[in-house]
């Protein structure tokens, strides 16, 4: 009975992530976050970055083309068809510290939870065997 109820739970947190996934996390919010990330890096070089005389540019159709399936499908969503109309989104600031130790908090009871659902799955394995 147990075992039904932890493959429910985990059936659950399967599909909240696959919504999850599907509605919130849009290519429009990875692109702003990868300008971020690639904005921080760069403040990081100390030479000036150059386009190297042996480069080859591709372009995204190109690289579509030879994909089939769904591999073709995701690469046509997330194909830019043009500039962005707004700015970048403004990155939110690190976590305070009671915030930061609130996260490790959850995180941390998460993990025993789960914990204590896998002991007590083979708790009960092996009182059946």
């Amino acid at each position: 009975m147990l075992y039904i109820f932890v493959l429910h739970q985990a059936h659950d947190i399967g599909k909240a992530a696959s919504n999850f996934i599907q509605e919130e996390l849009k290519m429009d919010y990875v692109y702003d976050y990868m300008f971020h990330l690639l904005n921080s890096y760069a403040k990081l070089f100390r030479y000036k970055p150059s386009i190297s005389d042996k480069a080859v540019e591709l372009c995204v159709e190109s690289m579509v083309c030879k994909a089939e399936g769904l591999e073709k499908k995701f690469m046509m969503e997330s194909l830019v068809k043009g500039p962005s109309n707004t700015n970048p989104c403004t990155m939110p600031p690190p976590y305070d510290p009671p915030s930061l130790n609130a996260q490790i908090r959850r995180k941390q009871g998460s993990i025993q939870r789960v914990e204590f659902w896998e002991t007590s799955y083979w708790k009960k394995q092996d009182t059946k065997s």
